[in-house]
């Protein structure tokens, strides 16, 4: 039943599928995997703030179980229902279980995210309750916007000039032009369709949209470009200039929907090989709650967690309801969000299996390869992780492009005058048949790019022999050392005009060669304006 206050309002069993929040006319239906919990409390919110639930849903364990799925359905709430769960169930981490009811978790199916005004990201040392400072789900409706006549451009990758932007970083500068309080946001990308168009692009890569914590970054700093996601189907909140819980879906929706009348596809960067949930020292707020050891690799040590990724953590894309997961993400952006691509951040880590060894035919890359959904979509793949695995030339599947780190690295070689570059340069020029002639496929299989959000922006790839990252608090110890850059004579700005001219011509030459090689060229946000990070490489 639902409790709240002296209120009892009865519930029926509801169903296993499908997994989330399901709306309809007479209420909502509500589904989560847990195989391993007790039991489970669904917990609704009038407000983000709210100290405690509005209502309670006691899950019966007979009743509304079925397999590993808990269901509910709730009637007399709608779009717009804030919730999240609480979990019950042993917390043994020398066994991999983490549970904590007295935390609300996100719905790790939730397809809109409200965060507290309060919100202060927590350790795993701090117990007690966090109602009022947790993030929390949102009932969304499925098929409620209005699509009006939009369609997917579906251009071909021959034919496809990519530019890696950042959704917030585009547009929140005074300088952008953007209306004052669409700056930072979708709406805000929006107003600069046009400048997108002269430029030439044919396709937006845009940095994480998936919610994410801000916080997941050291003390005093912010979680900048939002590689630590904590939902798969959420767009990031923070991005959005309306500020009802369920204004960002729908902005986002419109930034597609006018992306798309412009003849410009959307492509999302996504991470599903971690999470901000972070180490065993990190907070608990969605996944780790639920079935810790299905969503992550596990050490041998139970209570730690393999870090294939840099970040803490590694996901497990090789447990049967991960995977599901990852595809079913992949299905709502496509069908829901209408997105054109995905490019795959740290994809190598997917071919891993569940004690990290890498697998000839993994599972996950496959499904993905395979399924009907995405059969056309443009699938991109960082063919490499952090722990040393380097597919670039070898990812699995014969409809993935790669981001080529060769090319990078043997033009920046070459431009910049390195001994015994040439070789390398003209593989790069003639498309790199040396990494993929093997596999008699398009020439376009190669992602080309010079910059990308990682390092050195083109402006510092010319003014810079070495890094500056002075802001980061890490003493300059942060960020590679090995940058393949030229400061064409003096370090950093400078007024010397004859500096300035060779600078602005090794600038000319990467583009030309970018955009003259065969193979997808891929561009970085404000390179074309020369943007500086002041030689920082880890920004």
């Amino acid at each position: 039943m639902l409790t709240g206050g002296d209120r009892v309002i009865e519930r029926s069993v509801g169903s296993v599928f499908p997994l989330g929040a399901t709306a309809s006319d007479d209420g909502v239906n509500f589904c989560v995997f847990s195989k391993s919990a007790n039991s489970v409390e669904l917990v609704l919110f009038d407000h983000p703030e709210d100290t405690a639930p509005s209502h309670k849903v006691l899950l019966h364990p007979r009743k509304n179980r079925t397999y590993h799925y808990w269901h509910v359905f709730v009637p007399d709430i709608g779009p717009g229902q804030i919730y999240g769960y609480r979990v019950h169930g042993p917390y043994e981490p020398y066994r991999g279980m983490r549970f904590d009811p007295e935390k609300v978790l996100l719905d790790p199916y939730g397809r809109a995210v409200v965060v507290p005004e309060g919100y202060s990201r927590p350790s795993a040392s701090m117990p007690g309750d966090n109602c009022s400072s947790a993030m929390k789900s949102v009932v969304t409706m499925a098929g409620s916007y209005d699509w009006e006549d939009d369609l997917p451009p579906k251009r071909p990758f021959a034919s496809t000039v990519l530019y890696e932007m950042y959704v917030r970083g585009f547009t929140a500068h005074p300088n952008s032009g953007v209306s004052r309080d669409k700056r930072g946001t979708y709406a805000g990308l929006v107003e600069k369709i046009p400048y997108l168009q002269d430029l030439g692009i044919t396709a937006v890569e845009l940095l994480p949209v998936f919610h994410f914590d801000e916080q997941d970054a050291p003390r005093g700093f912010t979680n900048y470009w939002g590689y630590a996601p904590v939902s798969f189907f959420a767009p990031h909140p923070a991005y959005s200039s309306r500020r009802d819980p369920l204004g960002p879906v729908d902005e986002f929706r419109d930034m597609v929907k006018a992306l798309h009348r412009a003849g410009i596809e959307v492509i999302l960067d996504v991470v599903y090989n971690h999470t901000a949930e972070g180490s065993h020292e990190g907070p608990t707020l969605s996944f780790r709650g639920f079935e810790n050891d299905s969503y992550y690799i596990l050490e041998k040590d139970r209570s730690l967690y393999a870090n294939y990724t840099g970040c803490g953590n590694t996901l497990n894309a090789s447990n049967p309801f991960v995977r599901r997961m990852i595809i079913d993400s992949l299905h709502y952006w496509v069908e829901e969000m209408h997105v054109d691509g995905f490019r795959f951040d740290l994809a190598s880590i997917l071919s891993r299996d569940e004690q990290g060894i890498p697998l000839q035919n993994p599972p996950v890359l496959w499904d993905i390869e395979t399924d009907p959904v995405l059969a056309g979509v443009k699938l991109i793949a960082e063919a490499w992780d952090a722990a040393g695995l380097y597919q670039v030339g070898s990812f699995v599947g014969d409809s993935w492009k790669e981001w080529n780190g060769r090319f990078r690295d043997d033009v920046r070689s070459f431009l910049k005058g390195d001994p015994g570059a040439i070789s390398g340069f003209a593989s790069r020029l003639l498309g790199s048949p040396d990494i993929y002639g093997h596999e008699e496929r398009e020439p376009e299989q190669s992602v080309n790019f010079v910059t990308c959000h990682d390092g050195f922006t083109l402006n510092d790839l010319v003014s810079y022999n070495q890094k500056h990252n002075d802001a980061n608090g890490e003493d300059n110890r942060d960020g590679s050392n090995d940058n393949l850059s030229w400061n064409c004579g003096i370090e950093g700005p400078t007024d010397d005009q004859e500096v300035e001219k060779l600078r602005n011509s090794q600038v000319r030459n990467f583009f030309s060669v970018i955009l003259l090689s065969p193979g997808a060229p891929m561009l970085l946000m404000g390179d074309e304006v020369r943007r500086t990070q002041y030689g920082n490489n880890n920004a």
